[in-house]
């Protein structure tokens, strides 16, 4: 095997332990600047059944929307940016593109000649070699600068439609909008051909399961749990349904589940997957925090959420690269007296998660 195969792609992993009740914690607004997400993954140890409260989140999680062919300034009309991109809770993200390879539209991300033929001001991308291929175009909507009727938002919005009459497939979704807001969106979508989904929920049941040994003082496992990394190793093995049982007749995985560990008799795996906004993974949240307001057998639960891998920024306004891995995820341990767990990863050259 070439060596440049067997090395792992870096990555970077930030911790942070507090409690949900606790004045000063950030667990909402870390949630809250992960705009863009397409998978949630639920564990829960010693459970079989989904609490009905639990369930009733989820399937009130909002629908989205694949718009098709798009004109971007269709983002930048009056109507549309009055009634539903400024009011906020509406979230747009360019669909089937590669950011590193195509034009990518969430806050514009365009390469060297889509940038200069749109004649905005931007700055080169992170993600550059040793000649500059790539820009990033940063937009803010809700700027008085940008108002329709301004000299900035005339000049945008023409070289959109007229200069560069940019077109993409979309995906949307939308938060606790009104019904004028509603009203705007679909008349837009009436004018494209367009599909609505709701939020995929599939869950299995796991048996008899290794599992690491989780205390809420030790997150740095030194001394009575399982180091961050190897914990984050282990629910992504469990989430793909690898053994972590090194067994002897196994030619598939020699993985075994990091120590200190313990046995679990039962486990339920709940995943989630779409365009999913951030006010639907809070309300999650919320309602896992509520799961030890009666007794359980489990000390903890766990929720990840997985920003899309192309998705041009992370966190708030953090630019986001693939490389090699395109790490772009969070995850919450929930433990039963309210502290939390929180680990963010990104690519090395990922902008530090706040």
């Amino acid at each position: 095997m070439l060596p440049e195969l067997e090395k792992c792609p870096r990555s970077l992993l930030v911790c942070e332990k507090s409690n949900f009740l606790n004045e000063k914690s950030r667990h909402d607004i870390h949630v809250s600047k992960h705009n863009f997400n397409y998978k949630i993954s639920v564990l829960m140890p010693e459970c079989r059944i989904l609490p009905v409260n639990i369930s009733s989140v989820i399937n009130s999680f909002s629908p989205y929307y694949l718009v098709r062919d798009l004109p971007v300034y269709e983002l930048l009309e009056e109507t549309f940016l009055e009634s539903l991109v400024k009011k906020g809770n509406f979230y747009a993200l360019s669909y089937n593109t590669r950011i590193d390879e195509d034009n990518v539209i969430a806050l514009l991300s365009s390469d060297k000649d889509t940038y200069e033929q749109l004649g905005l001001e931007g700055r080169p991308s992170l993600y550059n070699h040793k000649k500059v291929m790539r820009f990033v175009v940063t937009l803010d909507l809700t700027d008085k600068s940008l108002t329709p009727g301004t000299k900035r938002y005339q000049r945008v919005l023409s070289s959109l439609k007229d200069r560069l009459p940019l077109r993409f497939d979309f995906l949307f979704t939308k938060c606790n909008t009104g019904a004028d807001e509603d009203q705007t969106l679909n008349k837009l979508l009436s004018q494209y051909s367009y599909e609505e989904h709701k939020p995929a929920f599939s869950h299995h049941i796991l048996k008899d399961i290794p599992c690491p040994t989780l205390y809420p003082s030790d997150i740095q496992g030194k001394t009575l749990s399982c180091d961050p990394h190897y914990f984050l190793e282990w629910l992504g093995a469990v989430n793909l349904d690898i053994s972590c049982e090194n067994a002897a007749d196994s030619f598939l995985s020699t993985y075994v589940c990091p120590e200190p560990q313990s046995s679990v008799s039962q486990a339920l795996l709940c995943t989630v997957t779409g365009f999913i906004s951030p006010e639907n993974v809070f309300m999650l949240l919320q309602e896992l925090r509520q799961y030890f307001d009666e007794p359980k057998f489990t000390s903890w639960v766990s929720l990840t959420v997985h920003g899309f891998m192309d998705s041009p920024v992370s966190w708030g306004a953090t630019e986001h690269g693939f490389l090699k891995g395109g790490e772009n995820f969070y995850n919450f341990v929930c433990f039963k007296n309210q502290d939390y767990w929180l680990h963010m990863a990104a690519g090395a050259q990922d902008g530090c998660p706040p």
